[in-house]
Parts: structure tokens; C-alpha cells; sequence
């Protein structure tokens, strides 16, 4: 049995070329950072390999693996998938949690919001994905009180599905209470896709001053997921 674990980088899929090149550049980046590290792509959904294939082919070779989401709150590909792949791995797999909430998140939306060009007055939407999971959306709502207090200037969270308020819903409200003033968005996503175009129209129709670009790939996302990995990896004993 190899002395140290695999890391499973587990993503969610996007059948967005750009997306997937972006995530295909994140994992690059982990293997290149820790050349002694096997690292493994899986997708919970939409792409392939699927996170039960990779899982299926560790467990056939013996092989123990730390799978690390990479995703940005808890909720149900967490929850469920993964979990699942891991009760059935016979103890050679573990789960390490989702990114966020986390400080280097807080540190990439400022400097995605400071490259497009929001300034410090800006109020703030925080744009997510969305879930049905209320510890997603809790794990949302730390990350956008962690970022006002940063910013010093209201936050208000919005969803592009299973969430409320939406994030125009959030942008209106935004407005009622700082009339006049500009609102910018803080792309909580990490890559492109079909939720970040949607959020890309916002600014192109006016509707908010600017949106911020995706988050990955980030060297600090990098140092994060390695983080994750390390933090559980101890946890096997040879």
C-alpha cells in the first residue's frame, strides 16, 4: 500500500468548455504543486470520470484516498454523493469538507471585486449557486457576513436556484436601501458556466455596475484544497 493517500479532486461538472477548462487548470495546478501527490479529477455530476468510478478504481487497487470537494458549501453532492462513495469504499476512503466558509475565499472575492473594478463604497451582492440544503446556504451567508465585515459596507446574499432571495431579488433590495449608490456582484461560483453567464448579463444590461469573475483557478484555491487534503490525510494511518 503507497505510504501517502490519493487526493480525489471532486468537482461538480459543467458541460461548459470554459468551465471545464478551468477546472481541468485547478487540478493541473494541485498535482504540480505536490509532484509526490497522485491526484485524481471525479465530477459528481455532468462530466466523467464520476467520483464513484475513481472511488471504485482506489478501492479495486487498495489504494486509500482523501477525497476533497471541490466545492464551496456543504449541501447535498457533499452530504450524499460523496459520503456515500466513502461508506462503501471498505475504509479506504475519507472526506475532507467543502472550501468555504473559509478566509482565503473572503481574500479571493476581494480580489476578484477590486479586479473588475468595484470600489469600496459598493454595496455587495454575494451571488451563489443555490441550494435546498439549509447548511449550503448557512455556509453562504458566513461567507457574505465575513466579507462586509471586511468591506465595511452591506452584503446582501443572492441565489441562482433552490435559494431565496434570487440574486435580483437581493440586488433590488440592495438598492432600496442604498438608493443611488452602485451595486457590484462577488461571483461566489468557480468557474464559468451556465449560472455565471447569467450573472455576466447583469452588468451587461445595467442592472448592477459590475460582476465579478468566477473564481478559479487561484493559487490560493490551490493552497486551500491542499490544505483540506492535509488536514484529513493525517488521519490514515499507514
Amino acid at each position: 500500500m503507497s505510504q501517502h493517500p490519493a487526493l480525489i479532486a471532486c468537482g461538480h461538472g459543467t458541460r461548459s468548455p470554459e468551465g471545464q477548462a478551468v477546472m481541468s487548470a485547478w487540478v493541473r495546478a494541485l498535482a504540480d504543486a505536490r509532484p509526490e501527490l497522485d491526484v485524481l479529477p471525479a465530477f459528481v455530476d455532468v462530466q466523467e470520470p464520476t467520483l464513484a468510478d475513481v472511488a471504485g478504481g482506489c478501492v479495486e487497487r487498495g489504494r486509500r484516498a482523501v477525497v476533497v470537494p471541490l466545492l464551496l458549501s456543504t449541501g447535498y453532492h457533499v452530504q450524499v454523493d460523496v459520503e456515500r462513495v466513502v461508506a462503501a469504499s471498505s475504509g479506504l476512503l475519507v472526506a475532507a469538507p467543502a472550501l468555504g466558509p473559509d478566509r482565503l475565499l473572503v481574500d479571493l472575492l476581494q480580489q476578484r471585486l477590486a479586479e473588475a473594478g468595484a470600489g469600496p463604497e459598493d454595496g455587495i451582492v454575494l451571488a451563489a449557486a443555490g441550494s435546498s440544503d439549509p447548511r449550503a446556504v448557512g455556509d453562504v451567508e458566513a461567507v457574505g457576513e465575513w466579507l462586509g465585515r471586511e468591506r465595511g459596507v452591506e452584503v446582501v446574499c443572492g441565489y441562482l436556484a433552490a435559494a431565496r432571495p434570487t440574486v435580483e431579488e437581493a440586488v433590488a433590495r440592495l438598492k432600496e436601501h442604498r438608493p443611488g449608490e452602485p451595486v457590484s456582484v462577488a461571483n461566489y461560483l468557480l468557474a464559468p458556466g451556465h449560472f455565471a453567464t447569467r450573472l455576466a448579463r447583469l452588468a451587461e444590461d445595467g442592472t448592477v455596475g459590475r460582476v465579478a469573475a468566477t473564481l478559479a483557478p487561484a493559487p490560493s484555491l490551490t493552497r486551500l484544497v491542499l490544505r483540506r487534503f492535509d488536514q484529513v490525510a493525517a488521519t490514515f494511518v499507514p
